[in-house]
């Protein structure tokens, strides 16, 4: 491309300014906007990571713009000044991110690609009943394309296909933050999986509260059986049934170090009979900023190429890779 891709970034958390961070070392992207729940902050030339690292809220920086509706402002001022948007808003209810995309597909004039991180299957499922609206707005919008899923989930898609039949997919993941106040809305969510909490719960949850639980579990979530989209991406790519994927992991809130390596597991057979797996392990020098943000701005890349060549509505990121045969055997006997 002849021109660097203009990025807007919804959500100023740590992922959002995790990505414009990394956008700051991809000369092929260029970041024009960033969007909290309060303001908006716009500019032609590019934002850079100094300009926003520091910022506790969007409206404190000097050229902030505020607002009680920032993100339906910022793309009927400025739709045709952006071509990509990474979503990395906290879902929590988990129709807010679905309801967002709707909005801008009904009450703004933006056009172009989207990308989001989103981790849970319920919140995927609702973004797959768009399909049709974005469609009809040309709009590209890529669910389920940060780290898992996302990265781990399409590594299975692409692992898999050396089975006849795969078995099962398990994916283990260590995170560490040096304090979970970096990452908000991504331990929020974590919380929605443990024993005792759902999203309502969570969401009434002061930050106070939030701290206290934390004390109790010594910093640690363990993450068991989650509902975790890589089950539903999974299924929808024909590798397996989404029963058949398991989520789990360990965060710890207190140590950048990650507590243990993230891992995915691909179980199937063989050719020859034979029942084997694939197994694959992250780097544990690799962060969220790495694991999360670089491969959505992959996802971004083959997103837009499909996009100048009229492609619209919804995908999941592992459309965008080999599928698998079940699909193919369901489709064939309708």
């Amino acid at each position: 491309m002849a021109k660097p891709l203009r990025i807007a970034i919804l959500g100023a958390g740590g992922l959002g300014k995790g990505m414009v961070q990394r956008v700051g070392l991809s000369p092929d992207f260029k970041t024009v906007a960033i969007v909290d729940r309060d303001a908006y902050l716009f500019d032609p030339a590019g934002l850079s990571y100094e300009a926003v690292q520091n910022l506790k809220h969007v409206k404190d920086h000097q050229d902030g713009i505020p607002s009680l509706q920032p993100i339906k402002d910022l793309f009927q001022t400025h739709a045709d000044e952006i071509d990509v948007v990474f979503v990395a808003l906290p879902n929590l209810p988990v129709t807010f991110i679905p309801d967002v995309i709707r909005m801008i597909a009904t009450e703004t004039p933006f056009r172009g690609v989207m990308v989001d991180a989103l981790k849970r299957t319920s919140a995927v499922e609702r973004v797959l009943e768009l399909d049709e609206l974005l469609q009809s707005r040309q709009i590209l919008y890529i669910t389920g394309a940060g780290a898992t899923p996302g990265f781990l989930s399409t590594v299975a898609a692409v692992a898999a296909q050396s089975f006849v039949e795969v078995t099962g997919v398990d994916i283990r993941f260590g995170v560490g933050i040096a304090h979970w106040s970096a990452y908000r809305a991504t331990v929020r969510e974590d919380f929605i999986h443990l024993p005792g909490f759902d999203a309502e719960r969570v969401a009434a949850m002061s930050d106070a509260e939030i701290e206290a639980e934390l004390e109790q579990r010594n910093g640690i979530i363990e993450l068991v059986n989650m509902e975790h989209a890589d089950d539903i991406i999974l299924e929808l790519a024909g590798i397996c049934r989404k029963e058949q994927v398991t989520v789990g992991g360990i965060v710890d809130t207190r140590n950048a170090k990650k507590p243990v390596s993230t891992q995915v597991t691909i179980f199937g057979r063989t050719a020859a009979g034979v029942e084997a797996k694939h197994v694959m392990t992250l780097d544990d020098a690799s962060t969220m900023v790495d694991n999360v943000c670089g491969p959505a701005l992959g996802f971004l890349r083959t997103g837009y190429r499909n996009y100048c060549k009229a492609h619209y509505g919804v995908l999941t990121s592992a459309d965008l890779i080999p599928r698998g045969p079940v699909e193919t055997r369901a489709m064939a006997s309708v």
